[in-house]
């Protein structure tokens, strides 16, 4: 009975989440292969240096990091993607992120001091930004929101921003 109401309660708020932009996935997918990439280029050079002196046959390590990074790049990113969700309440935002281990966040706008908008090289072609809202204290004070669109990520900066002000007020 407590794992019914527990699937039911995941179940409910999670429908209610705002996805991010459908080219986040590409995103991470990006982001994946270029970390594969630079792991296959150093099982290379493990398999050249210290491994010949093991009894591994040649090519065996890079190719499977090979294989499990190909399975990071097209596996992985679509599941990090749907495991991503963001809500915009009157006073403040709740992100849900995580596979393995699953993250609530909920940030009230009274605590925000700034918010960025910022949109880096991977994210650029795809028209993306990450919303970074910095919050007081230390732990956890800058909370970003990666796989907006980046007009949107400028409105929600403005509406939060105007919530602030008008709570100032």
């Amino acid at each position: 009975m407590a794992d019914e109401i527990q699937d039911e309660e995941s179940a409910a708020p999670a429908a209610a989440m705002t996805p991010l932009h459908p080219n986040h996935i590409w995103v991470l997918a990006i982001r994946a292969g270029l970390f594969a990439s630079l792991l296959v280029i150093a099982a290379f050079a493990a398999d050249l240096g210290p491994l010949r002196r093991t009894p591994i046959p040649p090519l065996v390590l890079p190719l499977v990091v090979l294989a499990l990074g190909l399975l990071a790049t097209l596996v992985l990113p679509r599941r990090r993607y749907r495991r991503w969700g963001y809500k915009e309440g009157e006073d403040e935002l709740e992100i849900r992120r995580g596979m393995v281990m699953r993250v609530r966040t909920i940030v009230p706008f009274g605590r925000v001091q700034h918010i960025d908008v910022a949109q880096g090289p991977i994210q650029r072609p795809f028209g993306l930004a990450t919303l970074i809202l910095h919050t007081a204290g230390t732990q956890g004070a800058a909370v970003p929101l990666p796989g907006l669109d980046h007009s949107a990520a400028e409105a929600m900066r403005d509406r939060i921003r105007a919530k602030i002000r008008q709570d100032l007020v």
